[in-house]
């Protein structure tokens, strides 16, 4: 697990902004640093080198094969094939063994020359034999070219620019800037919007132009001699018949693999319940489960959690949360790169820091809700389903936020489109009043419409979308901001394709996972099946009214300043003022606006080197 960056094309970086890439990725890998560069003709060269017009730049969090000829970029043994490479790739063994048996010489036991040697046997197709996730780059000198690939559910970022001549890639867009420099860091108006739609960036958008995310399931191809760049799908979910109880456990016991100690974070919920299980189930009882506890809150699951883990036998750490927000603020926002305004984040981020003083290596429940329908969303918006597309306007003494004028639009809306108005962000309305001069869109969702209309449809969007780029782009920036490193088991691609395989009947059960909690001991224990499914709302007002209430006087000013005027100064100042005479609920709108400001305010003074 780490952090990547790199360029390549008619631009040489300055060391000052080499050292800066190199400085915003570090905290993802904090346990050594690389460096590979080349000029013009590919042949490698000194960081302080007038001709580096390309690079990989490498921060490693080592977690298996702790030693130094593990470390990145890491070439093959002529120095023609070189990858940076982010993540973990797990049960390789038998393929590596098959290459060994073919004349490869393996000097570590990374997975890293594991994907390297891959590669030179298979080409583009490595990826069909990698399990796990990862964001990786090959500079391909046989071919010219580079290749690039993430893994199928998004577990992993990789950002890259593209404007036809130049070609950077990162694992978060703050190590772009110092290679795109002020005359190409132009943020995105489509991506302002975007954000206040969804609460973060979809894929393949990102903040800045000719900036893009690679999506999940891709792979990446430039031909260098050319200046042709592709990207192509290699995975879409898809059913494949598997022994459900089988996979599920493989899926977690290749997840505690590791060189480093592991951990668990346990929820009193289903899904972390699930993956504690099957630990306990396969013996791995020496693995400690942490669980974030918020004192004094309704929403604290400490208890829970504590005895779940007790029944199974596991260690358990309870973790108290107290933010800190006057102090950390600026930092947690900074952690998450782009605009990010899920409030849960904070509480993940400050349980990430905790955790990381202790293990390498975390353990999670992700996925599980979008795999079996478990959002009470997907029920609430099914009841809509009768519902075509009604007309009714909208009376302009509304504000565009009342509940009235909310229920009004919704009719005016898709029925797929009005699924965003379930959890997103600002509505349509609320958005075309704060940009009364930029042309709005209902959503900004990654293969949107779906293929599938019905409750299928709903998960197909949040699968493409929700999953990605904000469950799990959140878990991969809150924790590797501490250096820490987080794994899915529920969301290993073996096990997806076996739940696409179940039956309608026993994927979609009420209530939810049912299939899941046949093989959790600990959840028929404690009838988690029948338990209100709690989640965690922070205390947004509190920290709006108290530690955050000196941010919010000014707020237009400063959103009309860093957004060059499209977000209007006096009507998100007129948004703010209703929020603190008394509608609480736009709570979340306020906090959502706090947050673009302090990530763009953040942007500026960024260094710069591209000469």
């Amino acid at each position: 697990m780490c952090g990547i960056g790199g360029f390549v094309g008619s631009k040489v970086l300055s060391q000052d902004a080499q050292n800066a890439m190199m400085d915003a990725l570090t905290q993802r890998g904090p346990d050594a640093r690389g460096v590979a560069l080349w000029d013009r003709d590919f042949r490698r060269t000194g960081p302080e080198s007038p001709s580096a017009v390309a690079g990989f730049l490498h921060a490693r969090l080592s977690i298996r094969d702790l030693s130094s000829a593990a470390n990145q970029p890491m070439n093959n043994a002529t120095g023609d094939l070189w990858i940076c490479y982010n993540g973990e790739v797990y049960g390789y063994e038998d393929d590596a063994a098959h290459l060994a048996a073919k004349g490869y010489v393996f000097h570590t036991r990374s997975d890293t020359e594991f994907i390297l040697h891959g590669y030179a046997e298979w080409g583009e197709r490595v990826v069909e034999h990698l399990r796990g996730m990862f964001a990786f780059v090959i500079l391909d000198l046989r071919q010219r070219r580079l290749f690039a690939a993430r893994d199928r559910l998004g577990l992993k970022p990789l950002l890259y620019f593209w404007d036809g001549t130049d070609f950077a890639f990162a694992s978060i867009g703050r190590a772009l800037l110092p290679y795109l420099g002020s005359h190409r860091a132009h943020v995105r108006p489509q991506a302002i919007d975007a954000y206040l739609a969804h609460r973060y960036i979809p894929a393949p958008l990102s903040l800045f132009d000719h900036v893009q995310r690679l999506p999940p399931g891709h792979i990446l191809s430039l031909d260098l001699a050319r200046s042709l760049l592709k990207t192509a799908p290699y995975w879409a979910p898809a059913p494949a018949a598997r022994p459900l109880a089988e996979t599920l456990d493989e899926a977690v016991r290749l997840r505690t693999s590791s060189d480093r100690p592991v951990g668990l974070f346990l929820s009193g919920g289903i899904d972390s319940a699930v993956v504690a299980s099957s630990l306990a189930r396969q013996g791995y009882t020496n693995i400690t489960a942490y669980t974030a506890s918020f004192p004094g809150s309704g929403f604290d699951e400490g208890d829970i959690a504590a005895r779940h883990a007790k029944a199974l036998g596991l260690p358990h750490r309870l973790i108290p949360v107290s933010p800190r927000l006057r102090d950390d603020f600026d930092r947690f926002v900074a952690d998450l790169d782009e605009p990010f305004a899920d409030p849960s984040a904070l509480p993940l981020w400050y349980l990430a820091r905790e955790t990381s003083r202790e293990v390498a290596v975390v353990l999670g429940g992700d996925g599980g809700d979008e795999l079996f329908a478990g959002y009470k969303r997907y029920a609430q918006h099914m009841r809509t389903a009768w519902r075509g597309n009604l007309r009714w306007r909208r009376p302009d003494q509304l504000p565009p936020w009342s509940r009235s004028a909310r229920r009004r639009e919704e009719l005016g809306l898709t029925w797929l489109e009005a699924y965003g108005l379930r959890f997103s962000g600002l509505s349509p309305a609320t958005r075309r009043f704060l940009e009364p001069d930029y042309p709005v869109e209902a959503t900004y969702w990654r293969n949107f419409p779906p293929v599938s209309r019905g409750l299928q449809g709903l998960i197909d969007i949040d699968m493409a979308n929700y999953l990605p780029e904000y469950i799990l782009r959140k878990g991969d920036l809150a924790t590797m901001a501490h250096g820490l490193e987080m794994r899915a088991p529920l969301l290993d691609h073996k096990l997806v394709e076996a739940v696409y395989a179940l039956p309608r009947a026993e994927r979609f059960t009420r209530p939810a996972k049912e299939a899941l909690v046949a093989r959790c001991d600990v959840c028929r224990n404690f009838d988690l099946l029948h338990a209100k499914k709690r989640g965690f709302n922070p205390p947004l007002r509190e920290w709006l009214d108290r530690e955050l209430a000196d941010r919010l006087p000014e707020l237009g000013h400063r959103l009309d300043k860093v957004t060059s005027g499209q977000l209007h100064r006096a009507r998100v100042d007129q948004l703010v003022a209703a929020y603190r005479q008394g509608e609480g609920k736009l709570a979340e709108p306020v906090y959502q606006l706090l947050v673009l400001a302090t990530t763009l305010e953040g942007f500026t003074g960024q260094p710069t080197g591209a000469e």
